[in-house]
């Protein structure tokens, strides 16, 4: 036996390994069960095994092509540090799948998959709203519930790992304890459509310009702020007041945690968050009962009392902020054609003003209709979802009727997608 024997043998049992665990993977079925696969629409559910399968295939052929390089005698180092890209590559794939795999499997129970089809329909109709006007095609949306306190999404169009095939679809996480106030779902799809228009670096620009008078360390920051504030904002355009009882909730905390600006973190710190949303509001709606979340944050976190920078930065933002609200919402854009973003999404639609004249004129059918299930969906969640809030006495019941509303949305898989 020569001295390089050994050092073949074993790497030709390492290629076999994860040629072995690589085609392994090519079975989606693995994936989430025939339930779960079956709680996507069909055209989401065939575009992302095709997506996942061409991502599995690449994969597979590297680790091909490294077997017949191997067999070919190319020299071994090079075979060893192929193989440990190839390692690398499959921990990468793997990862990948688990995640689609754990999304899919949130539809594994019927009704779940229901209220999730629903959700995936309003991200859908909330992303169409902008991008339909303007000509862009909305990628589909696969809406998930997970863990934890706050929402996420991977973007359509992102490049996976691999940099040759982008995510098939924008994969939404929405929090298990926000199931019952889903309004979240807006600011995921803004940020889908603040990367597809060119609208978060254009308000950067815009933040970074209005307030460089005022400071520069402001404008600096608001600038550093910019995809979050406008994914908020997005989330306000289309659905009012709704989404702030619910992320008045989320990044709640000790007055020192929501004064705390945390070096290189995309949102601006949670008092700020909470005030900048309260202006949206007021500066559309006038008063309202924001200003109640307004006063009841003002009495727990005082501005007076935070340490740090954080007090500072506040005070410099709020009095900014009515600049800062209409450089968001009321400065034409060129992500909108010179327009506005309000121009195509109208805030006071969602006003409770206008909500409550909704309700008057459909009565009865309000979550009964299926006209009005595709006319009005982001209107008439945003009123359902405010239910328990404005009447927390009775939450249950609202929350109940949000449910079997969303499951209606939804609808029967396989029907929506023959």
């Amino acid at each position: 036996m020569t001295e390089l024997e050994p050092a073949r043998a074993q790497l030709a049992s390492e290629i076999a390994h994860w040629r072995h665990a690589i085609e392994a993977l090519q079975d989606l079925d693995s994936l989430a069960s025939p339930v779960a696969w079956a709680g996507l629409e069909g055209y989401l559910r065939t575009g992302l095994r095709a997506r996942l399968g061409s991502v599995v295939n690449a994969v597979t052929l590297e680790a091909v092509a490294l077997d017949a390089s191997f067999r070919a005698d190319a020299p071994l180092p090079e075979v060893r540090e192929r193989v440990l890209r190839l390692r690398a590559r499959y921990l990468q794939l793997e990862t990948v799948l688990d995640f689609f795999g754990d999304a899919l499997g949130t539809r594994a129970n019927p009704q779940t998959a229901a209220i999730l089809r629903g959700l995936d329909t309003l991200a859908a109709d909330s992303m169409d709203a902008v991008l339909r006007p303007l000509g862009l095609e909305s990628p589909p949306a696969l809406v998930y519930f997970d863990k934890g306190l706050g929402a996420s999404i991977l973007r359509a169009g992102v490049r996976l790992w691999d940099r040759a095939n982008p995510s098939p679809a924008a994969a939404i996480k929405l929090t298990r304890h926000n199931a019952c106030h889903p309004t979240a779902l807006f600011h995921e799809t803004g940020h889908q459509v603040g990367h597809q228009t060119g609208w978060n670096a254009e308000l950067a620009e815009a933040l970074r310009t209005a307030l460089a008078s005022r400071s520069a360390e402001l404008a600096q920051t608001w600038e550093s702020w910019a995809n979050e504030v406008a994914a908020d904002v997005y989330a306000f355009a289309l659905a009012g007041w709704a989404p702030l009882p619910a992320l008045a909730n989320v990044v709640d905390g000790t007055t020192a945690a929501v004064f705390r600006v945390i070096p290189g973190d995309p949102h601006p710190f949670p008092w700020v968050r909470v005030m900048f949303n309260v202006a949206l509001c007021r500066s559309w709606f006038g008063r309202g009962d924001w200003d109640r979340v307004a006063a009841s944050w003002l009495e727990r976190h005082r501005p007076e009392r935070a340490p740090g920078d954080g007090g500072g930065l506040a005070r410099l933002s709020m009095a900014a902020m009515g600049g800062i609200v209409e450089t968001c919402t009321r400065a034409p854009m060129r992500a909108f054609r010179g327009r506005p973003l309000t121009a195509l999404l109208d805030p006071r639609r969602a006003s409770p003003r206008a909500l409550a004249q909704l309700v008057r004129q459909a009565g009865a059918s309000l979550t009964t209709s299926t006209y009005l299930q595709r006319r009005e969906s982001i209107r008439i969640l945003t009123w359902l979802t405010t239910r328990a809030s404005a009447d927390p006495a009775r939450a249950t019941g609202h929350r109940r009727s949000l449910q079997a509303w969303l499951a209606a949305l939804g609808g029967p898989a396989l029907a929506k997608s023959a």
